[in-house]
């Protein structure tokens, strides 16, 4: 083994057990799901419902994530939440499904204010005031390809403002149905009474054990891997 420069024999290690097995993976997986638990509570990674009634309820960045959070703002000041929210979903069909719709929401050849009359011809009277306005500030931006990123932002608001808080557990197996229980009830506990955790699972087994846990823009890693690297890190 070399470290720093210097060679050190290696020598096998035997771990030997006296009257005493291994804890079971069962009970590995009850720690770890306590420590992830106790994490969760002092981090406070548990979203927190917003003081101000218009602030988007969740903190997402980036180009796309301004635009939905400047919608959200006024769709919410308007009392239109649900109405844009169908109106994006909506365009956003369009897009990925026409071809021709794609098209000109992509070509640059396009000036900027014909995009823009073009866009307030199809959709003025049709829309709402908040989507209208949306969509011509993309088209006089020149974003109006952005439009089925703001929407996939704008839904995780909306998801947020319902109470659905999104949950991603990693674990380097498969968990089994008990194991997804345990940790549906302990997510539940970090949440406001009557949120909707909607619980994903993902298996990936380079985090060689312990957990990864993703809610909503907070992310926790408690992988053996991450500890590994942390270890790969420090200075000898």
């Amino acid at each position: 083994l070399i470290l720093g420069g210097c060679f050190f024999p290696h020598t096998p290690v035997t771990h030997t057990y006296k009257g005493k097995q291994p804890p079971p993976k069962s009970t590995m997986f009850s720690t770890t799901l306590k420590t992830t638990l106790t994490t969760l509570t002092r981090r406070g990674l548990a979203t927190k419902a917003p003081t101000n009634p218009h602030k988007p309820p969740l903190n997402l960045y980036g180009l796309n994530a301004r635009y939905a959070n400047a919608t959200y703002i006024a769709a919410s000041k308007s009392s239109t939440l649900e109405k844009v929210e169908s109106e994006l979903l909506a365009i956003k069909q369009t897009a990925e499904s026409s071809a021709n719709f794609r098209s000109f929401l992509e070509n640059p050849l396009i000036s900027r204010n014909t995009k823009t009359k073009q866009v307030e011809e199809m959709l003025a009277g049709k829309m709402s005031g908040v989507t209208l306005n949306l969509m011509t500030t993309l088209a006089g931006n020149a974003r109006l390809n952005n439009i089925v990123g703001i929407t996939d932002d704008y839904i995780k608001l909306m998801k947020a403002n319902r109470g659905e808080v999104e949950a991603t557990i990693i674990s380097a197996e498969p968990l089994n149905k008990t194991q997804t229980e345990a940790v549906a009830t302990a997510m539940k506990s970090q949440f406001p009474e009557g949120a909707k955790v909607i619980l994903k699972s993902e298996v990936d087994p380079s985090i060689m054990g312990g957990l990864q846990i993703q809610i909503g823009d907070k992310f926790l890693d408690l992988s053996v891997g991450s500890r590994i690297d942390e270890v790969g890190r420090t200075v000898v």
